[in-house]
């Protein structure tokens, strides 16, 4: 099994008002809601995994479980600020917390694995993060500033063609920062 790692944020299915907030560019809920489950779709197949770093549905909880439905994968939820509907379906999530340390395996990596931590809000300091620790974080739409000497970064849709990201397209965004240890 060719198993893939997505992170993502941020898609605020149902949510009339991201459309005007984020210059999303859908006509209706019901366009952008259709668009985005086709791009998570075409990139996340039904084997894969995927964590979700929050806000994934203001829809009703009907509607929210018929969408969740729809999605390949299986999903890991960070709690963001708006997941109450996300909530009433917990059965489709693999877990929900409100942070997470994830190790991934990865030959490139110190000691073959990847520390990232995943949290729905952006922080300028995290554990490890002077060890090269990665931090992926939603919430903010692409509205905050990126520090391109941090070894982090805004997972959320409005900052990616509206689809998720694999752990090698986080990793190509990751290792193109100026990141630097800042001991020794």
């Amino acid at each position: 099994m060719n198993q893939k790692i997505f992170f993502t944020s941020d898609h605020h299915f149902g949510h009339t008002n991201i459309i005007k907030f984020s210059e999303r560019p859908f006509q209706t809920i019901e366009e952008m809601d259709e668009e985005l489950i086709k791009r998570w779709n075409v990139k996340v197949s039904a084997s894969d995994i995927v964590y979700h770093l929050g806000d994934i549905s203001l829809a009703r909880p009907e509607r929210t479980k018929e969408i969740l439905d729809q999605l390949n994968g299986t999903i890991f939820l960070v709690k963001g600020n708006h997941d109450k509907s996300a909530l009433s379906y917990p059965k489709r999530f693999q877990w929900i917390k409100d942070y997470y340390e994830l190790n991934v395996a990865d030959e490139e990596a110190p000691n073959g694995k990847q520390k990232i931590i995943l949290f729905h809000y952006a922080m300028k300091v995290w554990r490890s993060s002077f060890r090269g620790t990665w931090h992926l974080y939603g919430h903010s739409h692409g509205h905050l500033f990126d520090d391109p000497t941090s070894r982090s970064f805004d997972v959320g849709v409005d900052c990616h063609n509206y689809a998720p990201l694999s752990y090698e397209e986080v990793k190509s965004i990751i290792l193109k920062k100026d990141w630097k240890a800042p001991f020794g």
